[in-house]
């Protein structure tokens, strides 16, 4: 244990943010938010006019990354042609309909400088397949993954140094998980609620918040070649069983889009001038 740990620290010391490969997860079909995502993917939701996508990749941009891996399945086409279109969305531009229709594009394009690698991983593939599929495109030892629908002010820097701390194959970082129900605090004598919150953050427990550092040796010793093999069940046990999953603590912000209130508060949020993910 001790020699490998000493090699992957020397690895990830050795790896600029701008080296490391980012994978996401964008072939889910959000049936949970229907209302918002009906005719788009989960990851084109847009979130004060622009997709939750672009949000998370900003977010790995301000921390140095800018090479993507996006696991493509459900509406990719979208995906692709969003991506495809982004200049002529942002620009002025001229377009000689008597020449070639090439657009001339007048004043700085404003673009993001991200590599991005779009890759169909099918539509009912599981999200360890999804990674499975695009093992040839990550070309380094180690290599961040996400999921297409959840946003926080991670410290994604000290995240990268934890994990070359710890030597370990796999850093998931923790959150405190968001209560499903209303708190109220309560005087009991006087029979008066004294205090009402709607979707407390509890204080103890840690859930899974999506933002991943893996070893690229995860995918070959933990992944195998079942389509519908999910990250989440067999994968993230069994590391975690043989002592090589390190939880990286964030008591930041944190939020996953999975329903149409989700979408609503995050919305919110971002017109009040209150988005807390906003590190860039």
């Amino acid at each position: 244990m001790a020699d490998r740990s000493d090699k992957l620290q020397e690895t990830v010391q050795e790896l600029h943010p701008a080296d490391i490969p980012v994978v996401i997860l964008c072939g889910g079909m959000g049936t949970r938010l229907r209302e918002a995502s009906e005719k788009l993917p989960k990851p084109l939701v847009d979130i004060g006019g622009k997709p939750i996508l672009w949000h998370i990749m900003k977010t790995y941009e301000a921390h140095g990354f800018r090479k993507f891996v996006l696991c493509l399945g459900y509406k990719s086409e979208l995906i692709k042609r969003h991506f495809l279109d982004l200049r002529e969305q942002a620009s002025d531009f001229t377009l000689h309909l008597s020449g070639d229709h090439r657009p001339v594009f007048h004043g700085d394009p404003q673009d993001e400088g991200w590599d991005i690698t779009f890759a169909e991983t099918g539509l009912q593939t599981g999200t360890g397949g999804r990674i499975r599929k695009v093992l040839k495109y990550i070309d380094t030892d180690v290599f961040a993954l996400t999921y297409g629908d959840g946003i926080g002010d991670v410290d994604l820097t000290e995240q990268l140094r934890h994990h070359n701390a710890t030597g370990r194959m796999a850093t998931v970082t923790g959150v405190h998980p968001t209560s499903r129900f209303g708190e109220i605090h309560v005087d009991e004598a006087a029979s008066q609620v004294i205090e009402f919150n709607e979707k407390p953050t509890l204080a103890t427990g840690w859930v899974s918040g999506g933002f991943f550092l893996f070893q690229r040796e995860f995918i070959e010793k933990y992944l195998d070649d079942d389509p519908e093999l999910l990250l989440e069940q067999a994968p993230l046990q069994r590391v975690a069983r043989d002592g090589e999953l390190t939880i990286f603590p964030h008591e930041g912000f944190w939020a996953g889009m999975d329903t149409f209130r989700d979408w609503t508060d995050l919305n919110k949020r971002w017109d009040q001038g209150e988005a807390p993910w906003k590190v860039w």
